[in-house]
């Protein structure tokens, strides 16, 4: 991969940043945390490794993604109206009567997942992926998960399951990034280390830096080789990732910044430009 195609793919990641604030401060309500901290691996996905057209989003044989933890939607509309799916402008109807909604629906264009409650992500994709086995079609399943949401025992149930199939075609991303919603994930249920349990069910694990660009991109060319084995990218993260005074603050997890603390962001992530 050459730099000025990774270069791209930060600039990416950083304006997917951008709006997810932008949505967040206008609906006063929203994900700021997550959706920051999965920027930079959407940013990959979309503009590096998923096989899918916009122009033809239902298309049989496209890549699927399923983002499990549906709050940290902003950040996944920004991905998708960047690709093309729909106008840019509808991400100001973010949390509004009739527009993108907190999690995402079935409705939206690009969407394969109507994500809510936490740890049903990876059984979705299972079936997926299980389906495309059956079917003989070539595509992919990618599927983001949380830190909090890993402690959901239908998590593992679902990796056990995919691991007893096979399913070479399904690539779990684990967005570590250490903050839930009541404080810090080690503190609450400590889910580490992850990518050991991981490897106990069975999946091919990758240990990466989740906003090193290069890593990200590494990874996911490696998943692609795996055979005969699930794969589980861990992706270490942090919370509210480019915004120095909310990093790692499980505040906002879920709360959205005020006018002041909105304009405070913004001039940050703006340096990034």
């Amino acid at each position: 991969m050459n730099k000025e195609k990774i270069k791209e793919f930060k600039k990416i990641a950083n304006e997917i940043r951008k709006e997810s604030i932008i949505m967040t401060h206008r609906a006063q309500s929203g994900h700021p945390g997550g959706s920051l901290s999965e920027a930079d691996i959407l940013s990959a996905l979309y503009f590096y490794k998923l096989q899918i057209d916009p122009k033809k989003p239902d298309l049989e044989n496209r890549d699927r993604f399923v983002l499990s933890k549906g709050h940290a939607s902003p950040a996944y509309y920004a991905a998708l109206a960047m690709k093309g799916f729909f106008d840019k402008k509808k991400l100001e109807s973010f949390r509004k009567l009739g527009g993108l909604q907190g999690h995402p629906e079935l409705k939206t264009p690009g969407v394969d997942f109507a994500g809510g409650s936490l740890g049903q992500g990876v059984c979705f994709a299972n079936g997926l992926a299980l389906a495309g086995k059956l079917d003989k079609k070539n595509y992919k399943v990618y599927v983001m998960i949380g830190d909090g949401e890993s402690q959901e025992g239908s998590v593992w149930e679902a990796a056990m399951a995919a691991s007893h199939h096979k399913l070479d075609n399904l690539v779990v991303i684990l967005d570590n990034n250490q903050v839930q919603e009541t404080g810090k994930t080690k503190d609450v249920m400590n889910i580490n280390p992850a990518a050991d349990k991981w490897k106990a069910f069975g999946f091919e694990v990758f240990d990466i830096d989740g906003h090193n660009m290069e890593e990200i991109v590494n990874a996911l060319d490696k998943a692609d080789k795996v055979k005969e084995k699930p794969v589980m990218i861990v992706a270490n993260t942090i919370k509210v990732k480019g915004i120095s005074f909310m990093e790692l603050n499980h505040k906002f997890h879920g709360k959205a910044p005020d006018d002041e603390q909105f304009e405070k962001a913004m001039k940050e992530l703006s340096k990034n430009d």
